[in-house]
C-alpha cells in the first residue's frame, strides 16, 4: 500500500512540473500577450511550488515509513525529494520575486523594453534550467518510487 501511495505522489509530482512547465506555460504564452500569460503562468508555478512543498513532506514521511525499501534506496529517494524541493524553492522564493520585480518596474511599455531585460532574460533562463533539472529528478523519483 505505501509503495503504490508513493509511487502515485511522486508521479503527480513529477506529472505536474511536467504539465505546467512543457504544456501549460508555452501554451499561455502562445494565446495570450506576454503580460496576461505571464500572470496566468506566475499563479501556475506558485501553486505548483506549494504543491511540491507538500509532495515532499509527505514523500518523505511515506519513505521513512517503508519497510519495503532498503537504506541506500532511501538515501536515494532522500536525495530526490531533496533535489527536486530545493529546485522548486529557489524558483518560487528566489527567482519569482526578483523577476515580478523587475516586471513591476518595467511598467506598462513591459519587460521587453526595460533596461533590465537582460537580467530578466538571465533570471528566466536559470529558472527553465532549474525546471529542466525538476522533471529529470522527477523522473528518477518515479523509477526510485516503485
Amino acid at each position: 500500500m505505501l509503495a503504490n501511495a508513493r509511487l502515485l505522489l511522486a508521479a503527480l509530482w513529477a506529472g505536474s512540473i511536467w504539465a505546467v512547465s512543457y504544456l501549460a506555460a508555452p501554451s499561455a504564452f502562445a494565446v495570450l500577450d506576454s503580460t496576461q500569460a505571464g500572470n496566468v503562468v506566475g499563479v501556475m508555478l506558485t501553486r505548483s511550488a506549494w504543491l511540491a512543498i507538500a509532495l515532499a513532506v509527505l514523500l518523505a514521511l511515506l519513505t521513512s515509513r517503508a519497510a519495503d525499501v532498503d537504506a541506500r534506496r532511501k538515501r536515494w529517494l532522500y536525495a530526490l525529494i531533496a533535489g527536486m524541493l530545493a529546485c522548486s524553492l529557489v524558483v518560487y522564493l528566489g527567482l519569482q520575486p526578483m523577476m515580478a520585480a523587475i516586471r513591476a518596474a518595467a511598467g506598462p511599455a513591459g519587460v521587453r523594453a526595460s533596461p533590465q531585460w537582460g537580467t530578466f532574460a538571465a533570471l528566466h533562463g536559470v529558472s527553465q534550467v532549474l525546471y529542466l533539472a525538476e522533471s529529470i529528478l522527477g523522473a528518477l523519483l518515479v523509477v526510485k518510487a516503485r
